[in-house]
């Protein structure tokens, strides 16, 4: 039977629940959803209709024809870039250590 010193709080449950603490967590959501808002803006997408919105961004791009995709996958190579080293960095040192 586990101590008192080796029992779980209730603050370390809450922040292995929600990956740091609640504050913390929250303000970062708030920032993304901001930045991933400026982003859908930016296409043109309405969160109020949000199918339409979609239905128009795919109709334009239909209409750009395939200088839509070579503009995408110029900005999905340099995102990349950034994107997956930091992404491998951060799996090598989360993984989890040895049993």
């Amino acid at each position: 039977m586990p101590t008192e010193a080796e029992m779980p709080t209730s603050n370390d449950n809450t922040t292995r629940i929600f990956g740091g603490s609640p504050l913390a967590v929250l303000g970062r959501l708030i920032l993304i959803s901001i930045l991933v808002g400026v982003v859908l803006a930016a296409l043109g997408l309405d969160p109020f209709d949000i199918l339409q919105s979609i239905e128009r961004l795919a109709r334009s791009i239909w209409n750009m024809g395939f200088d839509a995709f070579r503009w995408l996958w110029r900005y999905f190579l340099l995102g990349a870039v950034i994107v997956i080293p930091i992404w491998i960095v951060m799996r090598i040192f989360n993984a989890p250590k040895g049993r």
